[in-house]
């Protein structure tokens, strides 16, 4: 099947300069887990062998290192080598006349987040070399984008997709949608931090600076939320919220400073009581009734904002689904969902592709993809 790929530069070329950096939060708000290092000047191989001599042979020193969350498909060894032999690995991995794709896979595609953050440290410490800048030189075009977006801190990764997609905005781009509304608040805080230190703006002001009309109205305080993550729900309110946005959806003023509220700065368990109350007081589901218009990119928006907090895994299967379906493989999407989701729900958005559409997902990503970049995401997905 023909693919749509990316006009974007190499993203190892683009982020490469950048060290890895530590997000600031504060101690009510922990953030993913970063690191910060700096790029080392290129040393001698003797110096680099010399570096390398003196890393202990131990293994990760992450604790949970090979634990992953119960709905993620990301599979780690239940014994994992030593950093040190990692970084030998991939290094071995660059060397001679070809580049040792596999090895890379079997790798970084095996590696939790807080694993590949320490492979990288530690690379850059006895190569003088960032990893990253290693495999833009080694890997190219899609493969290379999977790899590098998932050996990215997820923090770090979540950066980079906002900015991509904030500095070519179009009307149907999810993935603002998708970290603003399918990562815990957190996350999302951890993001908006990695942005400002890689980028030297905040998300905000990009979004505010490349997205018009009414989509700046409604995702500039969408990225700009940091929501309530508890279970406590006010259900008076959610019954007169309801009520709200039935009424402006109902008049069609779908882009009412009410519903942007709304949807923007409630919590999540907020939001699922009122959009249930929704429900029981009118008979439908509100995405039914912001379906007037299909064609209605603003609408489909709003739908992906409450289904990535309703159900995501549908959402993300949905997102898969139509990457694979048209005329061409969208590479992007399908490559931004993977490597997302591999550390968080990746099973789940499995098995409801296969309850869809009566396929596993593997045999439909193999089907659309070929060589080392089917290889890595079937890596991603579990596959034996």
């Amino acid at each position: 099947m023909p693919t749509t790929t990316s006009a974007c530069p190499s993203l190892a070329g683009r982020l490469a300069p950048t060290p890895i950096v530590k997000a600031r939060h504060s101690p009510q708000t922990p953030p993913y887990p970063t690191q910060k290092t700096p790029l080392i000047p290129a040393r001698t191989a003797a110096s680099a062998a010399r570096s390398h001599s003196q890393i202990p042979p131990t293994q990760h020193s992450d604790r949970n290192a090979t634990r992953t969350d119960a709905m993620a498909t990301l599979t780690v060894p239940s014994s994992v080598p030593a950093v040190a032999e990692d970084c030998e690995q991939l290094h071995k991995a660059f060397e001679g006349w070809g580049t040792n794709e596999k090895l890379i896979i079997s790798i970084l595609a095996h590696r939790n987040a807080a694993q590949r953050r320490a492979i990288r440290r530690a690379y850059a410490d006895v190569y003088g070399k960032e990893l990253l800048r290693a495999l833009g030189d080694e890997i190219h075009g899609k493969f290379e984008r999977a790899v590098i977006l998932w050996t990215l801190d997820p923090a770090e990764r979540d950066a980079v997709l906002a900015n991509e997609e904030a500095k070519k905005w179009h009307p149907g781009g999810r993935a603002l949608v998708e970290i603003a509304c399918a990562r815990p608040p957190a996350q999302l805080f951890a993001a908006k931090q990695a942005y400002h230190d890689r980028f030297k703006r905040s998300l905000e002001e990009d979004v505010a600076a490349h997205v018009t009309g009414d989509f700046r109205k409604l995702l500039v305080p969408l990225v700009s939320a940091y929501r309530y993550d508890g279970p406590e729900v006010n259900t008076s309110l959610a019954h007169s919220e309801a009520k709200i946005l039935h009424e402006k959806i109902d008049k069609k003023a779908y882009s009412d400073e009410e519903i942007i509220r709304i949807l923007t700065t409630r919590s999540k368990a907020q939001l699922l009581a009122t959009f249930n109350s929704y429900k029981d007081q009118f008979g439908h589901a509100i995405n039914k009734d912001l379906k007037a218009d299909p064609k209605d990119e603003f609408l489909a928006t709003l739908r992906a904002i409450i289904r990535c907090f309703t159900c995501p895994d549908r959402y993300f299967e949905k997102v898969i689904r139509l990457a694979l379906g048209g005329v061409g493989t969208d590479e992007d999407a399908l490559t931004r969902v993977i490597t997302t989701r591999a550390e968080v729900d990746l099973k789940l958005i499995k098995e409801a592709y296969q309850k869809r559409n009566s396929v596993p997902l593997e045999r439909a990503v193999a089907k659309d993809t070929t060589r080392d970049y089917e290889d890595i995401l079937l890596a991603l997905l579990g596959a034996e």
